[in-house]
């Protein structure tokens, strides 16, 4: 299901478009993690470059322009140096790459990198509002017109599972690498109905079949789970009851 050669083919004509100014391509996400669906998921590539001047990320468009084409996000591009300067304000992204990569060529730049965990808490609860208030809006937006819902479930349920990965870490646990066993396991700390999100990736993965599912009553219980987590992590770590990541 990974399209690994198009990623090989990628890597090559990056290598050739950048020549000595490349240090690292390294590749992160689902495609590392294990639960890559072809259908939903990306594959999320993270380039270090010597520099990132105007003129040498023109000589890099493109491979980026050729990789665009294959339907995939554009790479992340950074400089040694700012990645350094980064895991103050980028703790869960950094983290997850940290903890699930592959390098494809070049040296392993996430080794090492130290998260701080009281940051990283912060950003945690931070993700969760800022994506649950995202999601009642695009829900406002989509209300009535089914296939509009079950499009913004399928869409958002893959982030907000991340999210409850790392509040699991936020809490002083080892978080598991999969979505549903994330869910599950927050489900069971916190105290929450996690069925709603668990049918959606249900649907996701092709398990189940939504023409058979009521995506209103789906719905509720899924924005019902995401507030009542956002709610306990923030008590949480108001309360200081939270552990260390």
């Amino acid at each position: 299901m990974i399209p690994e050669k198009k990623i090989s083919e990628f890597v090559s004509r990056l290598r050739a478009a950048a020549g000595a100014n490349l240090e690292s391509v390294i590749l992160f996400g689902s495609a590392v993690a294990g639960d890559f669906h072809s259908e939903f998921s990306n594959v999320n590539l993270f380039c270090v470059i010597r520099d990132s001047s105007f003129a040498a990320l023109q000589a890099l468009a493109p491979a980026v322009k050729w990789w665009d084409a294959q339907k995939q996000p554009p790479p992340l591009f950074m400089t040694r140096d700012e990645i350094a300067r980064s895991t103050d304000v980028f703790t869960i992204e950094l983290l997850d790459m940290q903890q699930h990569h592959r390098v494809l060529f070049g040296e392993d730049v996430l080794q090492g990198l130290s998260i701080p965990a009281n940051l990283h808490r912060v950003q945690v609860e931070y993700e969760l509002r800022e994506k649950l208030t995202l999601l009642r809006q695009h829900l406002l937006l989509a209300s009535g017109n089914e296939s509009r819902l079950w499009e913004l479930l399928l869409r958002s349920v893959s982030s907000f599972a991340t999210l409850f990965r790392h509040a699991l870490i936020v809490l002083g646990h080892n978080a598991p690498v999969g979505k549903r066993e994330a869910v599950q396991a927050l489900s069971k700390e916190i105290g929450f109905d996690g069925s709603g999100i668990l049918q959606v990736l249900d649907v996701r993965e092709k398990k189940s079949d939504r023409r058979k599912l009521d995506v209103a009553d789906v719905f509720s219980r899924y924005l019902a789970a995401l507030e009542q987590v956002t709610a306990a992590v923030d008590k949480m770590l108001d309360s200081g009851t939270a552990g260390s990541s």
